[in-house]
């Protein structure tokens, strides 16, 4: 690969004796890597179940890497949301967040979605998160794995970072920025980065940093830790961002991050103010460790006794149909009725620390369990994915080499054998492989309508 010689000089002048190191590591295939769901399933069930070869990313405790000959973006458990695949070295940012359950979280720049759903899966159905990209386009495809993954406790939206600072003062616990950067540990794997960064260059994308970290800032809370990532080596980018956010509040202090095998400390003659707090700061070189590389830094922010007051959600005066909540209350689920809001005949489950979101630019707003038709409730495919097997009355559960479970995911109707017949009933099923929900269908005569959501589709 033919690099822009303003990128090798400088690399040359960082990594000194190691540079003929990094330039091999050209010559080597990419690493892939999957994340386990652990809102969904345990990693031992899943080892145990997993039709692939699969090796531990040392960073994350459900990270794995597989062979490159898998196709595991074509296998019915990545459509019932019990992974996601994401590259190793993109695995440290949410797996080292100490997220914990009942936490407010926000990401950022999330599109689309590694991040968040680790994050999802870290608060375990409680507490809120707040999955934003300032992208339309992006947001739909983080949506989508939001709702592949089962979440139902989130706020999904489009906003530019300080429309989210005006609503959201000293509101989040815990912030994750992977900022948009120049993008220079994805040489390897995407060739078309390195045309970018030529037009581009990393002053760009300094700026958009800055302008983002200035924002998030005022979104934390006292006591809140803020985790920023790049996947870039640029010390302008790095070092020189964090020492950015420091300077933002005094309030401000650099944590330090595990030092696993092969990765390097933050350099602090990379940065402007010779500040040894950042070697704190994490860097993966892709000639050190098994990965494309990536730059990692935490913040906590000290506590203090105040609290920014908080408007919380207003629901709407729209009533819940008849057979919308008797449909509900068949379902072995706990849901409060006082926390349903029904708007123009769609029905959302809202969670408990949802605040007041009139006026954002928001593509979902709690858990959307489905629609009120005349004289009957359409459920949602978002709904299916959040339920477990357990909790929906009427299950038809495939094993996952059964052929009828390839049918399902492409959209058509699916014949019920005989042997089938006295495990459920005619009426709306929940389709499941291996015990885990892939979605919704009707049984009626021996044949299964395809509920299927047409967008999400087997390919």
């Amino acid at each position: 690969m033919e690099l822009p010689i303003i990128f090798e000089e400088k690399m040359k002048e960082m990594l000194g004796a190691e540079y003929d190191e990094y330039l091999a590591s050209f010559e080597q295939e990419a690493y892939q890597g999957l994340r386990v769901n652990t809102a969904k399933i345990s990693v031992e069930d899943f080892l145990t179940m997993s039709p692939y070869a699969l090796k531990p990313v040392p960073w994350c405790p459900n990270g794995f890497y597989y062979d490159k000959k898998e196709k595991p973006a074509k296998h019915p458990f990545y459509f019932a949301g019990l992974y996601y695949i994401q590259e190793p070295s993109a695995m440290t940012t949410a797996s080292l967040l100490p997220v914990e359950e009942g936490d407010v979280v926000l990401d950022l720049c999330a599109a689309p979605g590694g991040k968040s759903t680790e994050l999802a899966a870290k608060l375990n159905g409680t507490g809120l998160l707040v999955t934003n990209d300032i992208s339309n386009s992006r947001a739909k495809a983080l949506l989508k794995n939001i709702e592949v993954f089962g979440v139902g406790n989130s706020l999904v939206t489009s906003e530019p970072p300080n429309e989210l600072a005006k609503r959201f003062p000293a509101f989040f616990d815990k912030i994750l920025i992977d900022a948009p950067c120049s993008g220079e540990g994805m040489f390897r794997k995407q060739n078309n980065m390195v045309k970018a960064w030529e037009q581009n260059g990393v002053d760009l994308f300094v700026g958009l940093q800055r302008s983002i970290l200035k924002e998030a800032v005022t979104m934390l809370k006292p006591g809140g830790t803020l985790i920023y990532s790049t996947c870039t080596f640029s010390k302008e980018e790095n070092e020189q961002s964090i020492e950015y956010l420091l300077s933002l509040d005094p309030a401000l202090h650099l944590v330090e991050l595990p030092l696993f095998e092969g990765f390097d400390k933050g350099h602090p003659e990379w940065g402007l103010t010779g500040n040894e707090e950042l070697t704190k700061c994490r860097r993966l070189w892709p000639h050190r460790i098994k990965g494309e590389g990536h730059f990692v830094a935490m913040v906590k922010k000290d506590s203090s006794d105040s609290v920014a007051p908080v408007t919380e959600y207003v629901f709407s005066k729209e009533k819940l149909s008849k057979e919308a909540k008797e449909f509900i209350q068949s379902l072995n689920y706990p849901f409060e009725l006082s926390r349903i809001d029904v708007q123009k005949e769609r029905v959302f489950y809202i969670p408990e620390k949802m605040p007041f979101v009139k006026g954002l630019r928001i593509l979902r707003c709690g858990l959307y369990m489905g629609d009120m038709k005349k004289n009957r409730f359409e459920p949602s495919q978002s709904l299916a994915m959040f339920l477990k097997m357990s909790e929906f009355p009427n299950v038809f559960n495939l094993p996952v080499d059964d052929a009828r479970v390839i049918k399902y995911l492409k959209g058509e109707t699916i014949d019920v054998d005989d042997s089938d017949q006295g495990s459920f009933q005619d009426g709306i099923c929940l389709i499941c492989v291996n015990g885990y929900p892939l979605g919704f269908g009707k049984l009626s005569k021996g044949t299964i309508k395809n509920k299927y959501l047409p967008g999400w589709r087997w390919m």
